[in-house]
């Protein structure tokens, strides 16, 4: 039976979490069915999101026939295509297929991580906090950068935020240049924040997002919230204090198995 919350006053608006989960990783194929002590990577991130209470229902999207097997024995799953190029077109697709009428145009998909077995729940419910304060469409999280190494680590996509809490842009290059500056000071002169890829996403902002065409901005720095951004939409973003890791490659798993507590176990 699916879990309502009452985010608005006057009516029922429902969280839906969706964590999109391929096999075919470029750096790490098979890595949602990674263990980490005992677990698969995928159930742990199942779980955590499961802590979420705000959240109807939690699903795994996946094209892959082995992750959907493994995902049945803990929770629910929904196959999508294997042509989907982002988590974004992952979710699009998945609430096609488990809506059935039993989602509004104002209920909200969450797409969750699916490489970050220790999302704290609390971060989840930050974010759809957004949702309950103002009419957003779309939603996101950022944190303050603190080292000059993740300020030019063109893997850490950087944001800029206005004073309507709106994003203006998202970067792999340090976002604002500081001029008259020494590199090295940069980062204790201006507050840098770096984005935290958790969206959610109103029903028809994830249908409208399907009709979109890539624009000159995502090619060059291949990141698909430009797209939504050139095209007018309006991205709301909340700041967060935590910061999980994710495992994109084989030795982030091996720093990360050697800070978890917990009997030892086999990698699949």
């Amino acid at each position: 039976m699916p879990r309502y919350t009452a985010c608005f006053k006057h009516y029922f608006m429902k969280f839906i979490g969706i964590i999109p989960a391929r096999y075919a990783s470029s750096r790490f194929p098979g890595k949602p069915l990674i263990t980490i002590k005992g677990k698969s990577m995928i159930q742990r991130v199942y779980q955590q999101a499961l802590k979420c209470t705000a959240l109807s229902e939690v699903y795994v999207a996946t094209d892959n026939d082995l992750i959907a097997q493994h995902v049945e024995t803990f929770g629910n799953v929904v196959m999508t295509s294997p042509d989907h190029v982002s988590g974004t077109d992952r979710c699009r697709e998945a609430i096609s297929v488990i809506n059935k009428g039993q989602y509004t145009k104002d209920d909200v998909v969450v797409n969750i991580q699916g490489d970050e077995p220790f999302i704290h729940p609390l971060q989840i419910e930050l974010l759809l906090g957004v949702f309950t304060d103002r009419p957003a469409q779309i939603a996101s999280l950022y944190k303050r950068i603190e080292r000059s190494e993740e300020l030019f680590d063109e893997n850490t996509v950087k944001v800029i935020v206005n004073n309507n809490n709106k994003a203006i842009y998202f970067s792999r290059l340090p976002v604002p240049f500081i001029r008259d500056l020494p590199r090295d000071q940069w980062v204790n002169n201006v507050n840098y924040f770096k984005h935290i890829g958790m969206y959610g996403y109103r029903v028809t902002a994830l249908e409208h997002i399907g009709s979109l065409k890539q624009g000159i901005l995502e090619k060059a720095e291949s990141l698909e919230q430009l797209r939504w951004i050139e095209n007018g939409m309006d991205i709301y973003m909340r700041e967060t204090a935590m910061q999980h890791i994710a495992i994109d490659t084989p030795e982030d798993l091996k720093k990360l198995r050697s800070k978890v507590k917990g009997p030892k176990s086999k990698e699949k």
